[in-house]
Parts: C-alpha cells; sequence; structure tokens
C-alpha cells in the first residue's frame, strides 16, 4: 500500500487529491521500482496543475511531481547497473509526487549514500538548471557581475549560491520578505516593489553587468538587456512568461523576436540565449546526467547548503501548491515522501 497525488482536472490547488493504492507497483523489463524519499515543488508544478505548460500533454487524472530523489526498491529484468539500496534521481516533469513508482533504468542518476534527501532534490531541477546556466550557457569568468531576477526562488537560490562557489560578484533582486535568504547567499539585495532596479544596478556595477538571469519575462527582458554591459550576456529562461495562458500573444512574441533575432543584430557585443532544462536535456541527455552527478558530489563534499524553506508531507500538497500560487516562499519546499 502506498499513497501518491493525483491530478484529478486542471484547476486549483483543491483539484489535487491523495490517492492510496492497495498494491505497489511491478518493474517491467529494464525498469527499477523506486522508493521515493523527497519530491520537488516549485513554480512550475503550479503550471502543470493549471494545464498552461506546454510541455506536458498528458490529461488528468496524473501524478503531479516534476522531480524526486530515492532509494531502488525492486529491479525489473535485463536490469543490470543497479542495484536495491542505491539512491537515485530523476527529473519525470510529472509523476514525482508519490511514494513508489517505476522508472526506465537509463533515466536514472546515480547519487552517493549519505545525502540528506530534502537538499538531494533541490539538486535536480533547480540547482541542474542553474549549474547548467551558469556552465554550458556563458563564457563565465571569475570575478564577473551577475544580476539574478526572483532571486528568492529555488532557482534564484541555486544561482546566488552557485555563483558565489564559482567567485561571481552576485546582485538579486526579490520582495522585502526574501531579502535575508538572497544576502546570506553572499548577493547583493535589491528590493524590487520599492527599488527602481535599473537606478540600483547601475549604482551596483557601474557600467553594466556582465551576465543576467531573467525568468520574468516581457519588459524585464528588456530593462536586463539594457542593464548589460557591452559583450555581456543575458540568459532568459523559465516559465513565468512564455508558458503561461496564450503564447502567441504579441506580448510574448514580440519578447521572443527581440531575444533571438532583433538584439542579436545590434552591434553592441551582446549576447543573448533562452534555457529550458527539459528541452536541453532531450537534446544532450549525458549533460544532464554528468551534471546532477555533480551537483551530487558538491552536495556530499559540503560545499552546497540549498534554501529548503520546509519539508511537508504528501497531505500538505493542497496548502503548499496555494502558497507557490500566492510567490510567499523563499527557497524550495520539500515533499517528505515517507511521511
Amino acid at each position: 500500500m502506498y499513497k501518491r497525488v493525483e491530478l484529478s482536472a486542471f484547476g486549483k490547488p483543491e483539484v489535487l487529491k491523495i490517492v492510496t493504492e492497495e498494491r505497489l507497483p511491478e518493474p517491467a523489463a529494464g525498469q527499477v521500482r523506486v522508493k521515493v524519499l523527497s519530491a520537488g515543488t516549485g513554480f512550475t508544478d503550479t503550471i502543470i496543475r493549471q494545464g498552461q505548460y506546454t510541455g506536458v500533454k498528458d490529461k488528468p487524472p496524473f501524478t503531479l511531481g516534476y522531480d524526486w530523489f530515492g532509494v531502488v526498491d525492486k529491479l525489473g529484468p535485463e536490469v543490470r547497473d543497479f542495484e536495491v539500496g542505491q539512491y537515485v534521481a530523476d527529473m519525470p516533469v510529472i509523476g514525482g509526487y508519490t511514494q513508489y513508482l517505476c522508472v526506465d533504468a537509463n533515466q536514472l542518476v546515480a547519487a552517493p549514500p549519505g545525502l540528506d534527501p530534502g537538499e538531494a532534490v533541490c539538486m535536480i531541477l533547480s540547482y541542474t538548471t542553474a549549474y547548467q546556466m551558469l556552465t554550458r550557457e556563458i563564457d563565465l569568468q571569475k570575478g564577473q557581475s551577475c544580476l539574478v531576477h526572483a532571486a528568492g526562488g529555488a532557482v534564484g537560490c541555486a544561482l546566488l549560491e552557485l555563483g558565489r562557489l564559482f567567485g561571481l560578484k552576485m546582485i538579486g533582486t526579490g520582495s522585502l520578505a526574501k531579502k535575508a535568504v538572497i544576502e546570506g547567499f553572499g548577493a547583493q539585495f535589491i528590493d524590487y516593489r520599492n527599488e527602481n532596479v535599473s537606478t540600483r544596478v547601475a549604482e551596483l556595477s557601474p557600467g553594466g553587468v556582465d551576465i543576467v538571469f531573467d525568468t520574468i519575462g516581457g519588459q524585464s527582458w528588456t530593462r536586463s538587456y539594457r542593464s548589460l554591459r557591452k559583450g555581456g550576456h543575458l540568459v532568459a529562461f523559465g516559465v513565468l512568461h512564455y508558458t503561461t495562458g496564450d503564447a502567441t500573444t504579441p506580448q510574448v512574441l514580440w519578447g521572443f523576436a527581440k531575444l533571438f533575432a532583433l538584439w542579436r543584430l545590434l552591434p553592441d557585443g551582446k549576447k543573448t540565449s533562452f534555457y529550458n532544462i527539459q528541452t536541453r536535456r532531450q537534446r544532450h541527455p549525458a549533460d544532464f546526467k554528468e551534471d546532477l552527478a555533480a551537483l551530487f558530489k558538491l552536495l556530499a563534499d559540503g560545499k552546497l547548503h540549498p534554501a529548503v524553506a520546509e519539508r511537508a508531507s504528501l497531505d500538505d500538497v493542497v496548502n503548499i501548491h496555494r502558497r507557490l500560487d500566492s510567490g510567499d516562499i523563499a527557497g524550495k519546499v520539500v515533499l517528505d515522501c515517507t511521511l
């Protein structure tokens, strides 16, 4: 017997239901059964819940949950590369809010023993997104200045911590309620609600910043581009704009036209790119496994300390999604799937 969270229909948090299954799932050939120890939550899950995430074509009912961390519980036929008791992780996009699941062994990333499951699950979506943007999207050099928008969120915090680890000078925007978390990672804080962000960036980094990571979209991309020094790089990412609502609205299309065409024609030496972890994994699956393994090692070595805002049970999922919708969570809420 085990529990999972089922999305009964697209909609508000109340559409999430706890389902109790009488029997554990059985792994098919090439699969393993995993006892899920922790599942991540985040804004992307809320967009999937609302039926507005373009990367998910499934219709309810299905189990929500972008990423999970667990331990191998049973091997299916023909599995040779894993063993029972081994710690593993995956980013299936849906399916993670559960106590048990079966997954193709070739999708798994092995993890070292001894990791805190709540911290380990932060490495999958949030930290791999940040790590790949820092190491695979830009030409990173120690001492560069870096502006992170929505810096108090899960990916924002990961960018701040990894940026500090890589020797960058970090600036983060956020609400006043997230000031302590942002400054706790050594970043200079900008209160986007009560300060002029462009003016403060110019004060903190005269001449512009080297890198901007912007998940907000719309006019924010334009302001971010203007905040770059000559030769700087704007990396747009995430789901806050292009995966919600109508992705063909003039505002959205104009934003991507500037990002992919117009700005690239300007003779100012600035660069622009767009990052999405799901599509990048599909194109470069080996990179995803390599990068997540590197993050697990950094975590095991005590070099990373993700901002786990709260550890909740699957039974608390409706309340957690209400808080995710409100945007008041600093860091990442983790579901302890063993409770």
